[in-house]
């Protein structure tokens, strides 16, 4: 990836709903400015070894969001349009996180300690393994969270939780609400008698590429495009020392529905998949964007294109993503064989000009174009229509790796016709939905937010608590006298 410098440029706020630029609340950072922040990350390891210590950070960060409530929403809604309502659950989210994370580290269950004691009589010695910090954590703030998947959100909260410091490229989608949300980070770290450095921002294209290749960056979290987050995992790839790349970088999120369930629950199917595409706009990661129908069933197609139509219109995260949907929309509906359900394109209204609607197109599966296999970010949906299972199997095993794939079934179908159709998704994602919709991700331990390439560059989760292990690698201490053992370790 190649970025002309601009060290010292102003980055400016854009207003999503008018393009019109609000405030300039950062600058780019150059050179110089990123090797100061990995380099006073890295100085400050130390002082996150002590677990109690991250736990209370992490508490004391989730509290000073509440606090910030109303500040935070009002800049993230100016600069992202997301509305009050889907913000206030996201900050929720976010604290959520926070806390969980807290409560993570001050159990230490995640250290997965293995104690093998010495047996004379085999001759094997004392070992005893744990886990220790990689380093300085690189973060790369997302658009479509400006909190959950940001500079507060969960790449953050578990590189802290396992002991790294993190320098967090932050998006320029909304650099106002991630600055505002670091200083409230730096402020924790503070109350708690952590160096403030163990989080900072730097700002610009170029700027990300210079952190990924510090010699003391340890380990990359990124979620955005594929060909940007591409670039990135090359980059880390080719360093002197490579190191993790922990990408998500696009997911299809198909939806395959039986002809049984189309036949039973053609209403409700259509609705929720309105419901599901259109939601924030169609910019969740987790959307469904392709979605296999039987040929021959046009009560769900209706019901979808109904229940879509009578979405709002609204503008989407920045002008940029408003044009790059339009673009990809209209390639899309232009191709052979390719039917329009539900135009998409713009919808401007008084309050804001550059909004969008939603759009919904079909396709025989036989002339299921590579074009269409590709997520289109914005709201918008491709309907695939399938004759039998040779074409149900065919499309399926042309579908790249995503995070989610969802089986829509009816309820008197055999597992003996079904268990075949799951076995069939289950090589394509990282979480499998059955009759509901993926859109929703709930942060547990038993949450997977992965898949397969280009859903993520590594078999890890983003989300949920076993996001902490992408920060850590294992260790093992051989008859090693109790008092240098790490406190885990000792009996």
């Amino acid at each position: 990836m190649t970025a002309a410098p601009r060290p010292g440029a102003p980055v400016p706020s854009t207003d999503p709903r008018t393009g019109a630029v609000r405030a300039h609340p950062a600058r780019e950072a150059g050179p110089a400015d990123v090797d100061r922040a990995v380099t006073a990350a890295h100085h400050t390891l130390d002082a996150l070894a002590d677990r109690p210590r991250r736990a209370a950070l992490l508490h004391t960060a989730a509290d000073l969001l509440d606090a910030a409530r109303p500040e935070i929403l009002a800049a993230a809604d100016a600069e992202t349009a997301l509305g009050e309502t889907r913000l206030t659950g996201e900050l929720a989210r976010t604290t959520h996180q926070l806390r969980t994370f807290a409560e993570t580290a001050a159990d230490g269950g995640y250290l997965d300690v293995r104690i093998d004691r010495a047996d004379p009589a085999t001759g094997r010695p004392d070992l005893r393994r744990t886990k220790t910090p990689l380093g300085v954590a690189a973060v790369f703030a997302a658009g479509n969270f400006p909190l959950a998947f940001s500079v507060p959100g969960g790449d953050t909260a578990s590189a802290l939780a396992a002991g790294c410091p993190v320098v967090v490229k932050a998006h320029p989608g909304h650099p106002e609400t991630g600055e505002l949300c670091a200083r409230l980070l730096r402020r924790a770290a503070e109350r708690v008698g952590l160096p403030a450095e163990i989080l900072t921002t730097v700002h610009g294209l170029a700027a990300g590429t210079r952190l990924v290749q510090h010699p003391l960056t340890a380990a990359v979290g990124f979620t955005g495009s594929l060909r940007g987050g591409r670039a990135l995992h090359d980059l880390a790839a080719a360093r002197p020392r490579p190191i993790p790349f922990h990408g998500e970088l696009g997911s299809l999120n198909p939806v395959l529905v039986t002809e049984r369930a189309a036949a039973t629950r053609a209403e409700q199917i259509g609705a929720g998949l309105a419901a599901s595409f259109t939601l924030g706009q169609g910019q969740y990661c987790t959307k469904p964007g392709l979605v296999l129908v039987p040929a021959g069933h046009p009560a769900l197609e209706r019901a979808a294109v109904k229940a879509a139509a009578a979405a709002d219109a609204a503008p989407l995260l920045d002008p940029r993503i408003r044009d790059s949907y339009l673009t990809g929309a209209a390639h899309r509906a232009a191709l052979p064989g390719v039917e329009t359900l539900l135009p998409p394109g713009p919808a401007p209204t008084p309050a804001a000009p550059l909004a969008v609607r939603p759009g919904i197109l079909a396709v025989a599966a036989t002339d299921l174009h590579d074009d269409l296999l590709d997520e289109c970010f914005g709201p918008l949906t491709v309907l695939v229509r399938y004759r039998d299972h040779a074409d149900l199997h065919t499309a399926l095993t042309r579908l790249p790796g995503t995070l989610t794939a969802t089986l829509h079934l009816a309820p008197d179908e055999p597992p003996t016709e079904t268990r075949p159709l799951l076995a069939l998704l289950t090589p394509l994602a990282g979480r499998l939905v059955l009759n509901t919709w993926p859109t929703g991700v709930t942060v547990t331990p038993a949450m997977h937010h992965g898949g397969p390439y280009p859903a993520a560059t590594t078999p890890t989760t983003s989300v949920g608590t076993s996001a902490i292990h992408r920060w850590l690698r294992p260790v093992t201490y051989q008859d090693t006298p109790p008092e240098l053992l790490p406190a885990e370790l000792r009996d």
